[in-house]
């Protein structure tokens, strides 16, 4: 991670604790200003304008913590399956992790609203810190973590989000993988543990 980038998160994120434990008008304004030049900074190095870097950016309050994305691997027959998502990338279905689910059930939840299967998770493969392992690098922090799910069953429905589902041998996967979701590593990370039955979740 670039340095820049580093302090404005950091600026960010002490702002917004600020303004969270602060009931001092002066101490608010001055947390405030601290936020926009966060935002600043990011705007001014990116190709963001500033009114977005604040929406995606400084858009939380209370103290700043990582978000949770949850990623379903499920594999039949030596493949794996990926969704094709209505911008042309494919990826492994899942999502953010939804203020009242869990781990398990956001991954269940994620995969029947983009596939249309039922899933059963039955193994937590990894927990990564998202910027250390996809690109581009965000703004906040991301804690991705992989499942291994049995699939139950159910059928493919065409919704808001994919376009398609399809099984990929590890040689046969798409080159247009939207590598700020899941990338070539993690996919065959995700084969490696299924075919190790004593896999040992791996974390950052």
């Amino acid at each position: 991670m670039e340095k820049w980038l580093k302090w404005a998160i950091e600026i960010q994120s002490l702002a917004q604790s600020g303004l969270a434990y602060t009931s001092n008008v002066y101490d608010i304004e001055r947390y405030e200003r601290l936020r926009e030049i966060a935002a600043e900074m990011i705007a001014e190095k990116s190709d963001i304008n500033f009114e977005k870097v604040m929406d995606l950016f400084c858009n939380e309050t209370g103290y700043q913590t990582p978000k949770i994305d949850t990623r379903a691997a499920i594999i039949k027959d030596n493949k794996i399956l990926l969704t094709h998502e209505n911008n042309g990338t494919w990826s492994l279905p899942g999502g953010w992790c939804d203020v009242l689910e869990s781990v398990k059930s956001n991954t269940i939840k994620e995969v029947k609203e983009e596939t249309g299967l039922d899933v059963e998770p039955i193994k937590i493969i990894s927990i990564q810190d998202r910027n250390k392992h996809n690109k581009p690098i965000y703004a906040y922090g991301v804690c991705k973590i992989f499942v291994l799910c049995n699939l139950i069953g159910g059928k493919f429905v065409k919704n808001i989000e994919t376009t398609e589902i399809r099984y990929f041998s590890l040689s046969e996967l798409p080159e247009n993988l939207a590598e700020e979701k899941s990338n070539k590593e993690q996919i065959e990370m995700c084969f490696e543990a299924f075919e190790d039955k004593n896999w040992q979740t791996q974390f950052d």
